[in-house]
This record gives structure tokens, C-alpha cells and sequence, in this order.
């Protein structure tokens, strides 16, 4: 199949970039493919030097008049090209997909994959559902449920759990483990617990709930107990509560990081604390490194998750339930270690790249099958 896959990011774009990057590396050699993304996204620089890609500039503007010159310069593109498929990401590729395809004689399928968990009643989704959408891929069962009660539900609507590369993500040696662990706090008295996330430091991500959690404990489990978050620098004002907590020293920033391998290899609990949050490739990252999770309730993650077996779900935002985990898993730390050989165990099964591959080259022959 000849398929174009669209997204909005103009930098790091989290979740959304890494499963198109998933699915360029996993279709290349088996479809003719292209990619049509703005020029200053982590998208674009990393499928430009992907072999068997095609990269195209791709801006998805909502000003009137870039919007209408951006629509009309794509419907020029799709009519050249004639896709089978379209894949959106997003709301905004998803409007200018829409507008270019209306009164087109051929026109591709358009599949579009919902990664987060923001409402589906406006105006725009209603009309993208009824003219812009044959089939819609929800990233966990949660998001399947919201398209389910939507306008969307006039066309199949398919849960596909993202792929997580299991030869990259894997347990770490000891002695790496203690090398990644000296690089970001020196050196480490054996009992202390290293939690890790690889999800960011936006608010919503729930990372300065923990912090609190853990200032909150007894100083001698406070001691036992150290915080890395990877992404962009926290905002001033976060960083100010960190100190205002008596936590700058136990807490840990080492930004953008190329390789989350070496924050996952220092930890010894990932944490996922969101407000709201989808599919989570943290969450599943994490796990992959054969690390435990310590997940919110909300949205999909419990579905990573079971409680109990390969990490643990508190309520969102509650300071309480979070310090009761802390204490439960310093009382048997022993438990650490049986909870992430049971996450990597849950990975492998219900996360594998070829059951994410295999599922979404599906969604694309039936979508086409409904547009033809």
C-alpha cells in the first residue's frame, strides 16, 4: 500500500512521534511510505535519515488564510500521489486531511488514531467523524470507550495497543545499573530505592505529587529513596517546590534525554503519576526494563498495570495513598524485583512491535476496502 502518515509536532512530541516512528521502522520494507510532518519536530529529523521513508514538509496551521494555501497545496499533493491510506495523528492534520479530500473523485482512506484523552464532542469532531474518518485506531481500551459513545462510532473503531521494541528495552546488568546510578546521584548506599520517570515534567505528569509524598515520610525512609525525572527543565515554579519541600538533593533533572535506557537502568520503580493520561509508552517503557510500575488510575494505565502483580495504581493525586505504597514497598523490598520480572513478562504478551504491526496493517486494508 502507498500510505502518507501525518502528525503536528514541531519538537519533542512525546508519545505521538515515537509511535510513528514505530510503525516507519516496522512498514518500510513492506509499503511505500512518507511522512509529512513540520521541519523542527524530532519527527522529521529522525524519518529523514530513515531509509525507504519519504519526508515531506508538513505544516497544519488553524489561521484562515495559511490554513486554506496549506489545504489546497495538500490536496495538490494527494491528488499527485493518490494514497491508499492517509494515517492522522492529531486534530489539525486531521481538519486539513478532511478539507483536501472533500469532492475528490479518488480520495485515500482516512484512518485516524487517537492517542490521549481529550473530549470528542465538539463541533470539529463531528464533522471530521461524519467527512473525514473510515476507521479510527484507540490506543487502549479507555480511549475505545470515549470513540464508542462519539460520532465516531459510525465507522469501526479498532483498539491497538502500541508496540514496545523488547530487543532495545531490556533489564540492565548490575554494573550498569550502578554506572547510570552514579552519573546522576554519586554513589549510593545499597538500600536506597531509585524511582524513575521517563514521562516529563509537565504538571499534568503528577511527578511533584510524589516528591511531596516522599518529603512527607519519616526521615529514615525519606533517606532510602531518591526521584529522576527526564524531560524539558520543570518551570520555575516547580522547581521552587522542590525546594520548598527540603527535596532539591534527592530529586534529579537531567532534561531531554537521548537514550531513556540510562534513566530506566538507574531506577528501580518506574513511575507514571498522571492526571490524564492514554496508552503511556512510559508506563510500558518502564516495564520493558523489567522495572515495576507505580501508576495513577487514570485513563489507560491501569490496563498497563495490574496492580499487585506488575506494579501499583494509586488515585490520582492522592498524597496519602502514595505514601502508604512507599512504605508498603520499604517495609518488603524484596517485592521490587518479583513485580518487574512480572512487568516485562506482561510486555511481551500484551506489547509486542509485531501484534502493534500486524493489527495496524489491518485497520489500513479495511479502512481502504470502506473508501474504495
Amino acid at each position: 500500500m502507498k500510505i502518507l502518515i501525518t502528525d503536528i509536532h514541531h519538537g519533542n512530541g512525546g508519545g505521538h512521534v515515537t509511535y510513528v516512528l514505530s510503525l516507519l521502522r516496522g512498514l518500510r520494507h513492506q509499503h511505500d511510505l512518507t511522512v509529512a510532518a513540520p521541519e523542527t519536530g524530532r519527527l522529521y529529523k529522525l524519518a529523514s535519515l530513515m531509509q525507504g521513508v519519504r519526508v515531506q514538509p508538513g505544516l497544519y496551521t488553524s489561521r484562515p488564510l495559511p490554513l486554506i494555501r496549506e489545504v489546497i497545496q495538500l490536496r495538490r499533493f494527494l491528488k499527485q500521489e493518490r494514497f491508499d491510506v492517509v494515517h492522522v495523528n492529531g486534530g489539525a492534520d486531521h481538519r486539513h486531511v478532511m478539507l483536501a479530500c472533500l469532492g475528490m473523485r479518488q480520495r485515500p482512506a482516512i484512518v485516524w488514531t487517537k492517542h490521549n484523552t481529550n473530549r470528542v464532542c465538539s463541533l470539529g469532531h463531528r464533522l471530521r467523524a461524519w467527512l473525514g474518518t473510515h476507521a479510527s485506531i484507540a490506543v487502549c481500551d479507555y480511549v475505545a470507550r470515549m470513540l464508542a459513545e462519539s460520532g465516531y462510532r459510525r465507522r469501526p473503531i479498532h483498539m491497538v495497543r502500541n508496540g514496545i521494541d523488547l530487543d532495545y528495552l531490556k533489564p540492565v546488568e548490575e554494573a550498569a545499573k550502578r554506572a547510570y546510578r552514579r552519573a546522576l546521584f554519586g554513589e549510593l548506599d545499597d538500600g536506597v530505592l531509585v524511582l524513575g520517570s521517563i514521562g516529563g515534567t509537565d504538571l499534568n505528569k503528577g511527578w511533584l505529587d510524589l516528591v511531596q509524598a516522599v518529603a512527607g515520610l519519616e526521615p529514615a525512609l525519606r533517606r532510602r529513596l531518591r526521584i529522576v525525572v527526564a524531560g524539558d527543565p520543570p518551570a520555575a515554579a516547580m522547581q521552587r517546590r522542590v525546594r520548598e519541600l527540603g527535596m532539591q538533593g534527592r530529586v534529579v533533572f537531567p532534561g531531554l534525554v537521548k537514550d531513556v535506557r540510562h534513566i530506566l537502568g538507574a531506577s528501580d520503580i518506574g513511575f507514571v503519576l498522571s492526571y490524564r493520561e492514554a496508552a503511556s509508552y512510559a508506563s510500558c517503557e518502564t516495564m520493558a526494563m523489567g522495572l515495576p510500575a507505580l501508576v495513577s488510575n487514570a485513563g489507560g494505565l491501569p490496563e498497563n498495570v495490574r496492580d499487585g502483580l506488575d506494579g501499583w495504581v494509586v488515585p490520582a493525586g492522592d498524597i496519602p495513598a502514595l505514601q502508604r505504597t512507599l512504605r508498603a514497598i520499604l517495609a518488603e523490598p524484596a517485592c521490587v524485583a518479583v513485580r518487574g520480572r512480572s512487568a516485562r513478562a506482561r510486555v511481551e504478551q500484551a506489547f509486542s512491535t509485531a501484534g502493534f504491526l500486524r493489527q495496524t496493517q489491518s485497520v489500513y486494508a479495511q479502512a481502504r476496502g470502506l473508501a474504495v
